[in-house]
């Protein structure tokens, strides 16, 4: 998936690695680029068209889906991260919603789109869908949920010739990591790292120092091979039908 004159959409795009990775698909020749935010967004560069998208509202997911004439790539990058103890289930449901069934039901609207470009999906996820964070646990159960719905949908879509891919992010120097003190990539090595892995068509992404010295034992993990075996179901039904 090369950028150069392609439709990319981006949710969370007015700041951190969502704003980072409008910068970059311009800075690779994209044809356009909607910028989905839940508040008004100013650009310079005529190829952005800004979309009013929070990702919870029904409504709002289906007047972007309307005003997109066509697409080839969708990134659902629009998340929320807030610390908790897991003493309610108050946090938990909060994330599902924006991480889970944001991404979802973002994903769903624009899959005719997509179908019909044959495009791409790019779920911007992080290393605590493999293994949480105990700071953040609301946050890494939504991350994982999200990682499964990926690659579910990788498998199920495989076949329409819609490709699909996890950004398995380490820390990244945002407002959402501000409290943690640990060394962090900026989002615009972030969002460079994303789209390289996008264009070397990489399943599973790791664009920055402290995800990608995890990329290599990953890919040849049980984890992914069993992934491999199990999407094989999918394969199997459809030639049986």
């Amino acid at each position: 998936m090369n950028i150069t004159n392609k439709t990319v959409l981006i949710t969370g795009a007015n700041r951190g690695i969502g704003r980072a990775l409008v910068d970059e698909a311009l800075r690779r020749g994209a044809k356009k680029v909607y910028a989905g935010t839940r508040s008004a967004l100013q650009h310079s560069d005529k190829r952005v068209t800004p979309l009013t998208l929070d990702v919870t509202s029904a409504s709002q997911i289906q007047r972007a889906a309307d005003e997109v004439g066509a697409l080839d790539v969708l990134i659902n990058n629009a998340g929320i991260a807030i610390y908790d103890d897991l003493s309610t289930s108050d946090a938990i449901e909060q994330h599902l919603a924006v991480n889970l069934f944001g991404a979802f039901n973002v994903t769903r609207a624009f899959l005719p789109l997509l179908r019909r470009l044959k495009g791409a999906i790019v779920n911007i996820l992080s290393l605590s869908s493999i293994a949480p964070l105990p700071v953040l646990p609301a946050y890494a159960i939504s991350k994982a949920a999200a990682f499964s719905m990926t690659q579910s949908l990788r498998a199920l879509l495989a076949g329409q010739g819609v490709t699909v891919h996890a950004v398995l992010l380490g820390p990244i120097d945002t407002d959402m990591t501000r409290g943690i003190e640990v060394p962090k990539a900026s989002p615009e090595s972030a969002a460079h790292g994303i789209f390289d892995g996008l264009e070397k068509g990489e399943e599973d992404i790791f664009p920055d120092p402290w995800s990608q010295s995890l990329a290599e034992g990953w890919g040849d993990g049980v984890a992914k091979a069993l992934e491999r075996q199990l999407a094989t179901f999918v394969a199997r039904e459809r030639v049986e039908s």
